[in-house]
């Protein structure tokens, strides 16, 4: 799905046109519906004291660093294809994992761009301290990553599938 190299971002064509048209509507509609709402706040007399002005005015802050997010993750995208099956982990694909070999302590999680973060699966970025670890490592292989207290974690790579969500 995503790999973030520097300051280019892999997309799928799909996720792609989605972010798309997510900008799309954040610059269309949804501007003008947050515009009205503001109009309509100032209506209402005092600012000072006007908590739907405020509240307005801070959705519009918030909606307008969306679209500077958007804005800044299409221009340095790279459309592409979806990982390949082929048991190599890289960006875009549901990886498992079992900590110092062991089996039965496992996580599973997708490695892709926060953009892609679900309530469905735990998501890891690819430029992650784990991330960096397991990214080319394939199925059956031992990888490494450094932990915050710098440290080494040593993990084997169970399942690496492309990311059906």
């Amino acid at each position: 799905m995503t790999q973030t190299s520097e300051n280019v971002t892999w997309l799928t064509q799909e996720a792609y046109n989605k972010l798309k048209a997510e900008l799309e509507h954040l610059t269309g509609p949804a501007r003008a519906e947050i515009s009205a709402k503001i109009a309509a706040a100032r209506e209402e007399g005092d600012l000072r004291e006007n908590g739907g002005y405020h509240a307005a005015k801070e959705e519009q802050g918030k909606q307008e660093l969306r679209v500077r997010q958007l804005t800044q993750l299409l221009e340095n995208a790279k459309v592409g294809e979806a990982p390949a099956a082929d048991g190599a982990v890289a960006p875009g694909m549901v990886v498992t994992i079992a900590f110092d070999g062991d089996e039965d302590d496992t996580l599973t999680f997708l490695l892709a761009s926060r953009e892609y973060a679900s309530s469905d699966i735990e998501t890891y970025s690819p430029q992650s301290p784990l991330g960096t670890g397991v990214i080319g490592h394939k199925v059956g292989e031992d990888a490494e990553y450094e932990l915050p207290n710098g440290k080494k974690a040593a993990v084997k790579i169970l399942k690496a599938e492309p990311y059906e969500g």
